[in-house]
């Protein structure tokens, strides 16, 4: 599974094609009319079963069943419905760490945080998570035991196909938790509920808290140990990662803090013999996958060029941040989209003349504040993900249009810097631990040393900006902030956080994002969030 290849198997589990409507409004459908084909007819040989595993994990990265063109998810621009794409623009574009400059839709709403339960991108991500949920519990379904025993199949295959049921489980609770943090209740449907057609029970947030939770404790004795499964494929240390950081946001999900409950199992996950990349900026290269930069990586999206053809994911995160004066061919790519940057208040978290490799910013012909959104010369623009290797040789798709460059889900830098939050903002760990950590991560990007750290509100704020350096457009930002208490209201404000230049307070219900209208109208038993 070096790099998924979803154009061989790329067929649904279920269905060809999600109406937008229909996708967002129970996980539990069975597929209607002509586009269905029974699960039976996709385990009708022993290699199969490897090959729906592999569709799983491509939930993540494709848009479609082939190449841009047959999507899951109609009703919205194809690239716009791709996993990483939406969990991106909810996870970033509401945050210091990220504006664009394109009209597309309500897409500016998202950074003004003024979105409403029409919003069609958040729909459109709703919708997403509905559609990995689905095509997990249907795999689930199709491997149990008994379908296994009746269909002939040796003992060897059974017991690697163990494997892959602990990984789809995995695969869905980490959907299930992007649910949780971003939406809170929602319907929770599993491979034991009804395959015909009903309306499932509204399930709170503290209920799949729960059901995440012991879905984790109950996989990680049946997945590989750390370090000893294919590449992109998940193992106990990916799962060990997931539960920590469900319990590091757990005083905001359930209203109990639980840092002490994180901190073995970060521990578990420092021990299991990743090490950092010595090149920050290699780690979002397009040979990201060979250059060294997998050592570091816990669990990663995968992308590629010619497999995974889609204008989401690391493609978008190449292209829509090179325009101006930028060189696209510095990027590997054929030319830029003009539209993300970042704000002043993120710049700022950096010295003017610093040395920290982490501060990627371009600033020839852009002005470091913002009176114009629209205008992508307004705004430093950052220079991340490139499709370049570490030799400036473009990626695999020598048009320039799909990049090869890797997503990573989790990695190393995250977990030292969720043990410093642990021994600083949590007061479990050890201060002196947590210090070298952080000061670990500074001396690859060749930024100054911090001489102390206190468990106080002084070294949370070193945290959290810490976070921000090192993990910045990586799908963590909204979550953090919401969880240090910085997200919505006036303690914190950025360049046009509450559509007002200088930032303005925001309502306490933004932490959450509202159920979509097409999904409430369509499943009167889910319930929306307060303040929508």
């Amino acid at each position: 599974m070096k790099k998924i290849q979803t154009k061989l198997w790329g067929i649904s589990l279920l269905l060809l094609v999600l109406l937008f409507p229909s996708c967002t409004d129970d996980l539990s459908q069975s597929p209607e009319g002509n586009v269905a084909v029974p699960g039976e007819e996709f385990f009708s040989t022993p290699e199969s079963y490897k090959q729906n595993l592999a569709k799983l994990y491509a939930g993540f990265a494709t848009s479609g069943q082939t190449a841009a063109g047959s999507p899951d998810i109609s009703g919205i621009d194809e690239g716009e419905s791709q996993y990483i794409r939406g969990f991106w623009l909810m996870q970033e574009l509401t945050t210091d760490e990220a504006v664009i400059a394109w009209n597309d839709g309500t897409i500016k709403d998202l950074h003004s945080q003024t979105w409403t339960s029409l919003d069609r991108f958040i729909t459109a991500t709703f919708a997403r998570f509905s559609f990995q949920i689905v095509n997990c519990n249907e795999f689930l379904r199709q491997t149990t035991d008994e379908k296994l025993a009746a269909r002939g199949l040796d003992a060897a295959l059974i017991a690697e196909i163990k494997t892959y049921r602990a990984e789809a489980r995995f695969i869905r609770a980490f959907t299930y938790w992007h649910l949780i943090d971003m939406f809170g209740g929602g319907s929770l449907v599993t491979e034991n509920s009804p395959t015909t057609f009903y309306y499932p029970e509204y399930a709170t947030r503290a209920e799949l808290y729960k059901f995440v939770d012991e879905e984790l404790t109950a996989i990680i004795p049946e997945l590989k140990a750390a370090k000893s499964n294919e590449a992109y494929r998940v193992d106990q240390a990916a799962a060990w990662m997931l539960q920590a950081k469900l319990y590091m946001n757990a005083k905001v999900y359930i209203g109990t803090d639980n840092y002490a409950g994180a901190l073995p199992l970060i521990n578990k996950v420092i021990a299991s013999g990743y090490a950092l990349h010595n090149n920050y900026n290699q780690l979002f290269f397009a040979d990201n996958d060979r250059n060294g930069a997998q050592n570091e990586f816990i669990f990663t999206i995968a992308f590629d060029g010619l497999r995974t053809q889609t204008y989401g994911g690391t493609t978008f995160l190449t292209h829509a941040p090179v325009g101006g004066s930028m060189k696209a061919s510095e990027f590997g790519i054929n030319g830029g989209w003009a539209g993300i940057r970042t704000t002043a208040a993120f710049v700022d978290k950096f010295s003017a003349n610093t040395t920290d490799s982490r501060g990627q910013f371009y600033t020839d012909g852009q002005t470091k504040e913002i009176v114009d959104i629209s205008n992508f010369t307004d705004g430093y623009a950052i220079q991340k993900f490139r499709n370049v290797t570490v030799n400036g040789v473009q990626g695999s798709d020598k048009s320039g249009d799909f990049s090869d460059s890797d997503f990573p889900m989790f990695r190393l830098a995250d977990a030292y810097l969720m043990y410093a939050e642990c021994a600083v903002v949590g007061k479990v760990g050890d201060l002196g631990t947590a210090r070298g950590y952080v000061n670990a991560l500074r001396t690859r990007a060749n930024a100054s040393m911090i001489n102390t750290l206190t468990a106080d509100a002084t070294g949370a704020t070193l945290i959290l900006d810490e976070r921000a350096k090192e993990l910045h457009w990586e799908g963590h930002r909204r979550t953090d902030l919401i969880r240090f208490g910085k997200f919505s209201g006036g303690s914190y404000l950025w360049p046009w956080k509450g559509n007002v230049a200088g930032g303005a307070p925001t309502q306490a219900f933004r932490n959450l994002f509202p159920i979509p209208a097409t999904a409430l109208s369509s499943n009167n038993k889910l319930q929306q969030n307060p303040g929508y």
